[in-house]
């Protein structure tokens, strides 16, 4: 039996990954933050010691990117001590690692998609603290595999394809920032990925330690996935819109505690060809969402 410690289940990744897992020979050992505080050293060692895990994936971190400026303590424990914590205990288990980051690491100064040898230069306390994070990992523990992602949403959790239908219902105008430049990625195209990674570091016929990138394909503005969300939503009858007008703005003119890059588009071509992966579009992504969110009768809906 091969097991899998999934740390961070009740987040939007953690969901999906539990929910893809794989039947016959994997077992999966899920981990809230009661039974594995990763800020903390001894919980991370009494969560998972003697669970005889194969392999696990980090999926917990403090999102909060404009609360992370109040409380950079907070996103320091989570995003940068957290990882030390887990990479520490894999290297003395000798269990592998797979730590998810993010786009924000990248100062967004660039305008093509940046690679993973790219040169970070995060922009506030969210995306420093990821950054140490995996830097931590990548210290302590060879046998890790970081993977880079953005703007991520899902039928579950909160993101901004719910807000922006939560908002959708309440408000008949919205403005939405269309000159900051990204990856809507699907938690559940994420959670197939590492799936998919999971089954080549279990067959060990190679090294595949390192970085690597992943959203879905393509890129857009917050505006313009705001506008894809509403002419998705237009086409289910019962789910009764009100907004009329979208606008698009400046970031100038909304300003928010953390500066965002303008640019933080993934390229993907690695984890493509190390992995023999296909990533389809953004668009077909957040179709299935929405048609997942429909399909429970908006129960999870906002």
């Amino acid at each position: 039996m091969f097991t899998v410690g999934i740390i961070g289940k009740n987040g939007q990744l953690g969901n999906a990954l539990l929910r893809l897992s794989p039947v016959g020979d994997v077992t999966v050992e899920v981990f809230d933050r009661s039974e594995c505080d990763i800020a903390e050293e001894n919980s991370v060692k009494k969560g998972l010691k003697d669970k005889a895990l194969d392999v696990v994936v980090n999926a917990a971190a403090y999102t909060a990117v404009d609360q992370a400026e109040r409380e950079p303590g907070c996103a320091q424990a989570v995003n940068a001590r957290g990882p030390a914590n887990l990479a520490a205990f894999c290297a003395r288990e000798n269990i592998p690692l797979i730590h998810i980051s993010t786009d924000y690491v990248f100062d967004g100064t660039q305008r093509i998609p940046y690679r993973e040898g790219d040169t970070i230069a995060p922009l506030g306390v969210y995306g420093a603290s990821k950054a140490q994070g995996e830097a931590n990992v990548r210290r302590l523990l060879t046998q890790h595999i970081i993977i880079r992602t953005a703007w991520l949403y899902s039928a579950t959790g909160d993101n901004f394809v719910k807000t922006m239908l939560r908002m959708g219902r309440e408000k008949p105008v919205l403005k939405v920032v269309d000159d900051q430049y990204g990856c809507p990625t699907s938690a559940t195209d994420l959670a197939a990925a590492v799936w998919q990674i999971i089954a080549a570091v279990r067959r060990k016929g190679r090294s595949y330690w390192g970085t690597y990138h992943f959203c879905n394909k393509g890129e857009t503005t917050w505006y313009g996935l705001a506008e894809a969300v509403f002419e998705r939503a237009r086409t289910y009858p019962s789910y009764a819109l009100q907004v009329e007008q979208l606008l698009p703005i400046p970031t100038s003119a909304y300003p928010t505690p953390a500066r965002r890059p303008a640019y933080s588009v993934l390229n993907c071509d690695l984890i493509q060809s190390i992995f023999q992966m296909k990533i389809r579009s953004w668009q077909a992504a957040l179709h299935d969402t929405m048609d997942e969110l429909m399909s429970l009768g908006m129960k999870d809906a906002p």
